[in-house]
């Protein structure tokens, strides 16, 4: 990335709409836009910031484009913290394509994925965490997930970063100052202070690396398999959920022959549903197949809901089955409930289990199984009611990494010998490059390459 170029791309989603929106920013922003927008009064490099001006987009003939509003924002007070303009356009796939070739030619370069972004952290606007929450915003799922990444593009994580890497660095500082000690006088009483702070700031790691999990779920989507023997409701259970019929329903066994997925959303949490061909031996192929992919997700489920046909009771085979998964994070649903007059014997613990009847969809039968999977998906996430930011992959791994330096720098402090110190002080040192990463104090471009390239570009 050049940062003296200036980048344009369209900032809104491609198709039909009300309004689309290019996006200029670079030194020759303004350049572009007197070359390219034509209205009453001073052209666009003369106006104030943070005004609107009405007008046409022309091309070089001076032929109208499309009649635009053009937006002015200055340095270092926009997005990127450079010169900026959006041109607020007509929607529509075919308008706003012709007023991009048309900034194009007037001297802006296409943007590159998340390039507006990279530029705003590169300029100062944000740190590389904020940066990620404005797609963790974008990508949203659910509410739950939309409030988690307000708060971290508030700076609710990078304050706690900071002051963990803060407060790390003047134990670093103390620790360097004893080496002008001899052996015999290093002051016992300044290693227990240190050791007392490095336990504080590895208390506020661990604070972190505890919302990691509800971070996962929520960014992610918390994978929910239904499983079970063939025709024993799983498809039925699926479109009740999702209140639509989405998988075919027969009473012939094995019609689901391959995994289906779909989005849901159950209290704020966004999960991944997905129905499965039903497990059983079978000479076809095909449905081998579909049985081998229901294993694969069974072991990367969050989550499992397994239907019993309370009709047939419980077979060896679902017993071997129900062996096979953690029931900590397993709903047993006895299904068909309706068929039989007496529930058949509970499982018991540790097993959790619902007793309903599919066949007309009750919606009490729903309101148990939602409930109950949300206590589940709920209880394994730790979700807090307070609204607050969550940790993501990235900053658990660097997270991770430095708690390592740390808790190596606090066992040789511990010992307080003279030639333990220095080393000590190098894992400190190691420690503060390493989570200096997380927020962008420390960064090389292949970092920043790696981060961006999953933005969409305009944004």
């Amino acid at each position: 990335m050049h940062a003296q170029d200036t980048i344009a791309a369209i900032a809104t989603a491609p198709g039909e709409a009300g309004i689309a929106i290019v996006r200029v920013s670079g030194p020759r922003a303004y350049a572009v836009a007197d070359a390219v927008f034509r209205g009453r009064g001073a052209p666009p490099s003369q106006r104030p910031p943070f005004t609107m001006a009405y007008g046409s987009i022309v091309d070089a003939e001076e032929r109208r484009i499309d009649d635009v509003l053009m937006l002015f924002m200055r340095a270092p007070r926009s997005y990127t913290g450079e010169d900026q303009v959006e041109i607020h356009g007509h929607g529509g796939t075919v308008s706003c394509q012709r007023i991009l070739r048309r900034v194009l030619e007037a001297g802006a370069r296409p943007a590159g994925p998340g390039e507006f972004t990279q530029r705003a952290f590169l300029n100062g606007r944000m740190d590389l965490v904020q940066a990620e929450a404005v797609l963790d915003l974008i990508k949203a799922r659910s509410e739950r997930a939309a409030k988690a990444a307000v708060e971290q593009l508030a700076g609710a994580i990078s304050l706690s970063l900071s002051a963990i890497y803060d407060e790390t660095m003047a134990v670093h500082a103390d620790l360097e100052a004893t080496l002008d000690f001899p052996e015999d006088e290093l002051p016992e009483a300044l290693k227990e202070d240190i050791i007392i702070r490095i336990n504080e700031a590895a208390a506020r790691v661990e604070a972190l690396l505890a919302t990691w999990s509800e971070g996962r779920l929520l960014r992610e989507g918390a994978l929910v398999v239904i499983a079970g023997r063939p025709n024993v409701g799983k498809s039925t259970l699926l479109n009740a959920l999702l209140g639509q019929p989405r998988a075919i329903v027969s009473s012939t066994p094995g019609t689901t022959r391959d995994t289906i997925e779909e989005g849901y959303v159950l209290d704020g949490i966004p999960l991944r549903l997905v129905d499965t061909a039903g497990l059983r031996e079978t000479a076809c192929d095909i449905e081998r197949e579909g049985i081998r992919r229901s294993r694969d997700h069974l072991e990367k489920a969050d989550a499992t809901i397994y239907l019993l046909d309370a009709a047939a009771g419980i077979t060896p085979e679902d017993r071997e089955h129900l062996g096979r998964l953690d029931p900590d994070t397993t709903l047993v649903v006895w299904n068909k409930t309706d068929l039989i007059d007496m529930r058949p014997a509970s499982l018991g613990p540790p097993y959790r289990e619902a007793w309903v009847s599919l066949r007309d969809i009750e919606r009490e039968a729903i309101t148990l199984i939602r409930r109950e999977l949300a206590d589940i998906i709920g209880s394994e996430s730790s979700y807090s009611v307070e609204q607050h930011a969550l940790i993501s992959e990235r900053h658990r791994l660097v997270l991770e990494q430095f708690r390592r330096e740390l808790n190596t720098a606090r066992d040789l402090v511990a010992t307080w010998r003279e030639a333990d110190i220095p080393l000590a002080g190098v894992h400190l040192r190691e420690g503060l490059e390493i989570l200096g990463t997380a927020t962008g104090r420390v960064y090389q471009q292949e970092l920043l390459n790696t981060i961006f390239s999953r933005f969409c570009i305009g944004k």
